[in-house]
């Protein structure tokens, strides 16, 4: 949904409220835009042949529905729907997102109330702008609850910024990832165990430092450790576990020791 937009685009999944099913179709009035109304053919409520349609829906049903085409000409601009196009991934990940959505809206709201403004202000004078810039509401409250400065980086500027950080950090939990791999390493000089611990440390010291990083070390059993590495994306959790197994890898090689990671692990 594009801020400040009247209508979805053809293509877009959007979340529906089931007013009415009829005999040939489901009358639905869409969440995310005020005021307009969908239309699902029977053809498009399921796969295959539909014998009644309240097999596959009932009134006041929350449904995620794909966009097929939108009829401007009509008074109250009929939005053509499809319910089988969408399959439960597409779902459940829609619903997340329409539910993060109403959370991100909520907490503007309070937090206008909190400015002596109604929401509609909040909108408009930075509301829109950060879905422009994060992509959602919400997506802008992570942002700001795992970095305090992101909005002021972004060149947002304005009293609204600290209380809006604020109610990020206590109300928003941020998003990480979790990935592991096998670390082996053994040595057969008198030094062998110190030196092992010695590399561990390496690795610990090639992630310290990065803002939302945690890496946990297992013993699993001679000579295999597993390394896990928390943080906000992938990317970043690739790159860093990475670092982290050639820091603990290079050291124990320096010693006449063996090493090698294995990510899959």
């Amino acid at each position: 949904m594009s801020p400040g937009s009247e209508l979805p685009e053809e293509g877009e999944l959007v979340v529906a409220t089931v007013r009415q099913v009829k005999n040939f179709g489901v009358v639905v009035d869409l969440d995310e835009y005020p005021r307009i109304e969908g239309f699902i053919h029977i053809a498009e409520v399921a796969s295959g042949w539909v014998k009644y349609i309240r097999d596959h829906v009932r009134e006041g049903q929350k449904i995620v529905c794909k966009v097929l085409g939108i009829d401007t000409r009509r008074h109250n601009r009929f939005v053509d729907l499809s319910l089988k196009a969408v399959n439960e991934h597409q779902k459940r990940e829609k619903i997340q997102q329409w539910k993060s959505e109403q959370k991100a809206r909520k907490l503007l709201e309070m937090l206008c109330e909190k400015l002596g403004h109604d929401l509609q202000w909040g909108l408009e004078n930075f509301g829109h702008d950060l879905i422009s810039e994060y992509g959602s509401l919400y997506a802008a409250f992570e942002i700001a609850a795992m970095k305090e400065t992101a909005l002021k980086d972004s060149g947002f500027e304005g009293e609204w910024i600290e209380p809006f950080v604020e109610m990020a950090k206590e109300n928003i939990t941020p998003p990480f990832v979790e990935i592991s791999g096998i670390l082996e390493m053994s040595s057969n000089e008198p030094s062998g165990m110190e030196d092992i611990k010695t590399a561990l440390g390496k690795a610990e010291e090639a992630v310290k430092g990065a803002e939302d990083v945690t890496l946990g070390i297992l013993y699993i059993g001679a000579p295999k450790y597993r390394l896990i590495i928390s943080a906000p994306d992938y990317k970043i959790a690739e790159e860093l576990l990475k670092n982290a197994a050639d820091a603990a890898v290079a050291f124990i090689e320096s010693r006449n020791g063996t090493g090698k990671f294995i990510r899959k692990g």
